[in-house]
């Protein structure tokens, strides 16, 4: 992306328009060279098809003709109205005119929104109109990430259950939607070395119930109590301040088979989730979070 960026395409596409400005308007006019007068036959250029249909080297006609110079005149109008080889007479930019049409969109319907901003977020996933105004958002911003039944899938979580990186509280989940999360977990291949990852790998799957190899889990256990505690803690419960997941239960963001736990402890993680409050604003926000609320609150929300 950052190639197209660079101002080089800008004089690149400048000069292909230009040039072709050009090149048609002096093919049209070596077309017009050849004039018949009254009566006069064109030349046969000497191409023949089906033995008796044969080309003539007629003039182009007048109406076609203009009809030509038309659009080459408009190519130059418009190249000097809208941004082309420089900002254009009218100053028009594709982002001038979105800011333009979403401060149209929001002076008509800022009031539905606004309307359920004071409401507290629990009190949202209770009111179904509002609560349908934040599906309708879901279902706009966050589907492509977290699915339509907001179940996730790997590397996304799932919003319907009751497990939370960073808290399910409504004030945790508006700060998530609102500021966006950087979950980041190190890559400790370098450190650990192939056999230790296989044996904290192992450890981890002793925490979450799961079978492993009971030595490699024991030797593991040593490993992470000197390196992993710091985030995960002692008992291997996670931490929700640091968006460290519990690794005793059996939610996993990108999988809990041994394989798995070995990629993600040997290369570690990245994850971000994007901040919308500058792009859809305080309201908005603020309904998308009731409507996130209900989905792990079924029973509240009835």
């Amino acid at each position: 992306m950052t190639d197209f960026q660079s101002i080089f395409w800008n004089y690149w596409i400048a000069i292909i328009v230009i040039g072709g400005i050009v090149a048609m308007t002096l093919l049209l006019m070596s077309q017009g060279v050849v004039k018949l007068k009254k009566g006069e036959n064109a030349d046969v250029t000497g191409h023949k098809w089906d033995g008796d249909l044969e080309e003539f080297n007629n003039p182009l006609p007048g109406w076609w003709v203009m009809m030509f110079y038309m659009t080459i005149v408009f190519g130059i109008v418009y190249l000097v109205l809208y941004p082309g080889i420089w900002g254009g007479m009218w100053k028009w930019t594709s982002s001038n005119q979105y800011g333009k049409e979403v401060a149209q969109a929001n002076s008509k319907y800022q009031g539905l929104y606004d309307k359920y901003s004071a409401m507290p977020i629990a009190a949202i996933a209770q009111n179904q109109e509002a609560k349908d105004m934040g599906k309708r958002l879901f279902l706009t911003y966050c589907i492509q990430c977290h699915g339509a039944d907001a179940r996730g899938a790997k590397g996304f979580p799932n919003l319907t259950d009751g497990d939370w990186l960073y808290g399910g509280s409504p004030e945790k989940i508006l700060e998530t939607i609102a500021n966006g999360r950087h979950g980041q977990m190190p890559a400790w291949g370098a450190v650990f070395g192939e056999e230790k990852v296989k044996d904290v790998a192992n450890y981890v799957l002793q925490l979450a119930g799961k079978p492993r190899n009971e030595l490699r889990a024991t030797r593991g256990a040593e490993t992470f109590k000197q390196t992993c505690v710091a985030c995960h803690g002692a008992e291997g419960k996670g931490n929700q301040d640091l968006g460290a997941p519990n690794l005793t239960d059996n939610t996993w963001l990108y999988g809990g088979s041994e394989a798995t736990i070995i990629e993600t402890i040997t290369n570690g993680r990245s994850n971000v989730m994007p901040a919308w409050k500058e792009f859809l604003g305080d309201a908005k926000v603020h309904l998308l979070a009731g409507y996130v609320y209900s989905l792990s609150n079924n029973e509240k929300a009835k």
